[in-house]
């Protein structure tokens, strides 16, 4: 399925804010800041990323729902997309 991009623009913000804290979080290790707080800040990242992923998905799953009704949703390959975010 393709989505249109004003169904994604919220989920490519959210990655897009996602991408500059990960560079923040290269640079922060580039000038040796404390371990803990380098991964305090990679977990947020990491959670922001996932976060989005699961958003996206959500999105498909609407998506399919408005346009071809209940039947039209793949519950296996929704199931598979939820699982390979994990």
């Amino acid at each position: 399925m393709r989505l249109e991009p004003e169904d994604t623009r919220a989920v490519l913000t959210r990655m897009k804010r996602a991408h500059g804290h990960l560079a923040s979080v290269i640079r922060m290790m580039e000038e040796g800041a404390e371990c803990e707080d380098v991964l305090t800040q990679l977990a947020a990242v990491n959670k922001a990323l996932s976060r989005s992923g699961y958003a996206l998905v959500a999105t498909g799953l609407q998506h399919c729902l408005t346009t071809g009704g209940p039947d039209s949703v793949d519950t296996k390959k929704m199931e598979k997309l939820f699982l390979s975010l994990a």
